[in-house]
C-alpha cells in the first residue's frame, strides 16, 4: 500500500493498490509483533540495511517480494531456519496474517517489510550480498495494455541481479504463460544472470501450494518456475 513516503524511484506502479479491513487477530499481531518483526520501507534510516543487526545474527539474507496473506512465505520460512528470511508486501491485513502464521509455527528466522520492494532493494541492499530472491506469483496485468506494469522487466531483473551474491538465485513462479515466458526473455537477456535449467525449472517440492496455483488449476491454467542465478 502507498504511502506518502514512497515510491519515490517508480514511475510505474507495478503491484494493485488493495485496501482491506484487518481482523482482530490481524490488528494484535501489528500492535504486539510489528515493532520488534517489521519495518517500513519510506520510514528507514539513509543508506544500506545492516541484517545483522536487525535479526541478531548473521545468516544468507533470502528476500521474498509479496507475501500475500503470509501461508507460503511462513511456510518456507519455518523451514528454512539457516536463513534470514525477510518478506516485502503492501497489504497491511497480508503482514498482520503473516506475523499470526508466523507466531504459530514459533518461526524466529522471518522479518516483515512493509512497501516497495524495488525502492527497498535500490536504496537499502548492498550490492553483491542476497543469498536470494524470490517472486511468486506477482501481479499478472493480463491486458496486453498493461503488461508495462509487469514488475519483471529489463531495469527490475538488473536491480535483482546487481543485490545477489555471486551463485545467489532469482526464482519466479507464475500461472501466466505470457508472463512466464516475459520473465524467461527478461531474465535470459540480463548478462549478470544464468537459467540453471533449459528452459522452465521443474516445480521444487519443497514450494507449497498456493492458492493461486489451485485456482489456476481449476482454470486450466499451467504454473512455471524459473530458477535464474549469479554469474
Amino acid at each position: 500500500m502507498e504511502n506518502e513516503h514512497q515510491p519515490r524511484l517508480r514511475s510505474v506502479v507495478s503491484y494493485v493498490k488493495r485496501g482491506g479491513r484487518m481482523t482482530v487477530g490481524q490488528q494484535r499481531a501489528w500492535d504486539e509483533l510489528w515493532p520488534a518483526l517489521g519495518r517500513t520501507v519510506g520510514e528507514l534510516p539513509a543508506g544500506k540495511l545492516d541484517f545483522t543487526e536487525w535479526f541478531g545474527r548473521e545468516a544468507p539474507v533470502m528476500l521474498e517480494i509479496g507475501s500475500g496473506m503470509g501461508e507460503t512465505t511462513s511456510q518456507l520460512a519455518a523451514a528454512a531456519p539457516e536463513l534470514n528470511y525477510v518478506a516485502a508486501e503492501v497489504y497491511d491485513p497480508g503482514l498482520g496474517q503473516l506475523m499470526l502464521r508466523a507466531e504459530k509455527l514459533g518461526v524466529g528466522n522471518l522479518r516483515l517489510l512493509h512497501g516497495d520492494a524495488v525502492v527497498f532493494l535500490t536504496e537499502h541492499v548492498e550490492p553483491d550480498t542476497l543469498h536470494g530472491v524470490r517472486l511468486f506469483f506477482p501481479d499478472p496485468w493480463p491486458k496486453k495494455k498493461h503488461h508495462k506494469r509487469r514488475i519483471v522487466s529489463p531495469s527490475f531483473a538488473a536491480l535483482v541481479a546487481s543485490r545477489l551474491a555471486p551463485g545467489g538465485t532469482f526464482h519466479m513462479a507464475t500461472d501466466w504463460e505470457s508472463y512466464a515466458e516475459q520473465m524467461l526473455e527478461v531474465c535470459s537477456a540480463e548478462p549478470a544472470l544464468k537459467n540453471r535449467y533449459d528452459g522452465w525449472a521443474p516445480r521444487p517440492d519443497w514450494r507449497p501450494v498456493t492458492k493461486f496455483e489451485q485456482r489456476a488449476d481449476v482454470e486450466g491454467r499451467v504454473s512455471h518456475d524459473l530458477i535464474f542465478e549469479k554469474r
